[in-house]
């Protein structure tokens, strides 16, 4: 009992420290996007709706932390048997909406290569109904079988497995469509590259973009995965195991997304450079004044040489 306390602890600190890394730089990348008038564009938007899903897990990850847990060791769901469930099913909700965004980039990415005449306005708020909407319908279906079926502790048990798949199979529906789109993805580029049908400039940026998001789909997919299809009763340690390397990487998820969509974007990094180049300037500017009075006021107030002389008198001299 005391190890397996111990053990909790250091899991808890670990993945406190990777939530708490991911909470920061998504909040600056969040910043960043929302803050540049030049980076206003639907592409960075949707990075901005991605950002604030992982920004709202982490957050709930520390409010749930501070619900269940009182002190470092004592577990208290059933004093607060309300705020752990509403702690759980917003947890849930965020991790769906995670996913669901990631399909909103990789279905926004399919559009721009392979329809001509794509209305982003338009489509922007069918975005934000799949984004936030989708996962807020699937949660509360969920929240009402738990209440019905299995009301029990903090909504964590697994006594009946198909309520947990009202939130598996949703997810699982993200990945694939979301890899389906990557793969057309990937077909439409080559084909491009081969017809020179694009700027190089053009082509290039989507390419990267395509490969942060293929990345991303693919690390996020295969983790989901792998971890919702292991099977729950194995011995302790196994168990141990499986929650370190799960926590471990589901925390830093959000880092991740943050410097592959912010980060790492050329565009950021070229906007970025040039405030920092126009601040300078403008520093130096300011200085250059400063410095031309105080040479100035060393020299005597303006004054030359010669009025400083003496003045002697004149003789007017008459013929």
């Amino acid at each position: 009992m005391q190890r397996s306390q111990a053990f909790f602890l250091n899991v808890k600190v670990m993945y406190s420290v990777g939530y708490a890394v991911s909470l920061a730089s998504l909040s600056v990348a969040a910043s960043i996007l929302s803050l540049c008038r030049r980076l206003h564009c639907t592409r960075n938007f949707i990075h901005i709706q991605l950002f604030l899903s992982f920004i709202l897990r982490a957050a709930l990850i520390f409010i749930r932390d501070s619900v269940l847990f009182s002190s470092e060791d004592h577990f208290h769901c059933g004093v607060y048997p309300a705020s752990c469930k509403l702690a759980t099913a917003l947890s849930n909700y965020c991790i769906m909406a995670n996913y669901s965004w990631l399909l909103v980039e990789g279905h926004y990415l399919y559009s721009l290569l392979s329809v001509w005449l794509f209305s982003q306005r338009r489509h922007l708020w069918w975005y934000i109904v799949l984004g936030w909407g989708s996962p807020m319908i699937i949660i509360i279906g969920w929240s009402c079988a738990r209440y019905l079926h299995e009301d029990e502790g903090c909504w964590e048990t697994r006594r009946h497995e198909w309520i947990w798949w009202i939130l598996r199979l949703p997810v699982l529906f993200f990945i694939i469509v979301n890899m389906l789109f990557f793969i057309c993805i990937i077909r439409i580029l080559v084909n491009k590259l081969r017809t020179e049908d694009m700027p190089g400039s053009e082509f290039t940026q989507y390419r990267k973009l395509a490969k942060s998001s293929f990345l991303l789909v693919s690390l996020f997919g295969l983790h989901y995965i792998l971890f919702a299809f292991l099977p729950h009763k194995v011995s302790e340690t196994s168990s141990e195991i499986q929650n370190l390397i799960e926590l471990a990487f589901a925390s830093t998820q959000g880092f991740v997304v943050a410097v592959l969509y912010c980060f790492l974007n050329g565009e950021v990094q070229n906007e970025i450079q040039r405030r920092w180049r126009r601040w300078r300037l403008e520093q130096r500017l300011q200085t250059a004044p400063r410095r031309h009075r105080s040479s100035v006021s060393q020299s005597g107030g303006g004054h030359t040489n010669v009025s400083l002389l003496p003045k002697t008198p004149t003789h007017h001299t008459t013929i």
